[in-house]
């Protein structure tokens, strides 16, 4: 029987997960991690280690708390504090899967008897014929979350399970209700897990200590525009919040942080082909050795759009879409698709 120890969030995803896994004959264990600093987000997990509890007590599995605090503010809110701090804007999510999901709570759960890893991911994984194991798309295309695992090489894959991968939120919805689960009805979390409200740059104030200064807004020719509250509270595309009484709309296109400078130009401005990534990662392939085809999105929610990829090292790629992409950000992560499976990816610089 093959033993699995499955993320517990607490959350109706891991929750059905779990039951699914067990319904299918693993023998399943779960674990609560917890990774937050902060004692809002303290609170909040405190909440959910006790749903992750009751959960496992209805299940009848062995129920394991894993305190990762200090890891997760080492790597992944240093990452994150370190990114604004360079005039980027990260995605945690990415730098949490790879670092402590599917590295770390790895590690914790083979100490703990169980060779693999389980959770709620809607993603699909598959093994070609070569014996490579596959990454691709969960089949809600509304839940899909493939962007934010394309960092996952092919040892994390082959010890991972997603138990959700080919269902849809409203059946796990379903299933929770039907077996009584408490938190059937949750409702899902939407911002970044440490920053709950969604201030980022009062959370970087507060974990660095330091006042992020007043600068300038100006145009691409250097003319002043007005004045900036802080380069941290800024994004490329943005519009709102900028505080500027302008005769056209303007959008933040570029944070020169050297000279502590929020450059801004019209829409059009905002559109280019092109684009460097490292920190790549590629799931089919170890390497790109000619060009290749793909469709590829700059973030999260962004629409896939066709582009040519070439790889120019053994840690760069370098991407021209077929049309210009609107407000790519450095910081963010470029994820390449063949179709519904996911070619690799890497950080937009």
């Amino acid at each position: 029987m093959k033993k699995v120890m499955i993320g517990m969030s607490g959350g109706v995803d891991s929750t059905v997960a779990a039951h699914l896994l067990k319904e299918s004959g693993f023998e399943v264990a779960g674990m609560n991690c917890r990774f937050f600093c902060e004692d809002e987000a303290l609170l909040h997990s405190g909440d959910d280690m006790r749903d992750a509890k009751a959960v496992c007590e209805k299940l009848d599995i062995p129920f394991f708390v894993s305190d990762l605090r200090k890891e997760f503010s080492d790597c992944v809110i240093a990452d994150f504090l370190s990114s604004y701090e360079k005039g980027e804007t990260p995605n945690p999510c990415v730098c949490c899967n790879k670092h402590m999901k599917f590295d770390l709570m790895l590690r914790k759960a083979e100490e703990c008897g169980y060779d693999n890893i389980a959770t709620g991911h809607y993603a699909i994984i598959e093994k070609d014929t070569n014996g490579r194991f596959l990454l691709k798309k969960g089949a809600d295309t509304g839940k899909d979350q493939s962007y934010v695992l394309y960092v996952l090489n092919q040892q994390q894959l082959s010890h991972s399970v997603f138990p959700l991968g080919n269902l849809c939120k409203s059946e796990i919805r379903e299933i929770a209700e039907n077996l009584g689960f408490i938190n059937a009805n949750r409702k899902d979390s939407q911002d970044i897990c440490f920053v709950p409200d969604g201030d980022y740059a009062a959370f970087i104030e507060k974990r660095t200590g330091k006042t992020y200064p007043y600068g300038n807004f100006v145009t691409r020719e250097g003319k002043v525009l007005g004045e900036h509250k802080g380069i941290i509270r800024y994004t490329v595309g943005q519009r709102k919040g900028l505080g500027l009484a302008l005769p056209a709309p303007m959008y933040v296109c570029e944070k020169d942080v050297a000279n502590n400078r929020v450059i801004l130009s019209d829409n059009e401005s905002l559109f280019t082909k092109t684009l460097v990534a490292k920190n790549i990662n590629l799931i089919p392939f170890d390497k790109i050795s000619s060009s290749v085809r793909v469709k590829a999105k700059v973030r999260y929610k962004h629409q896939e759009q066709w582009a040519t990829v070439h790889q120019t090292d053994e840690d760069t790629l370098f991407v021209e879409f077929d049309e210009p992409v609107r407000a790519i950000a450095k910081g963010q992560s470029l994820v390449m698709y063949d179709g519904d499976y996911v070619v690799g990816g890497g950080i937009i610089k």
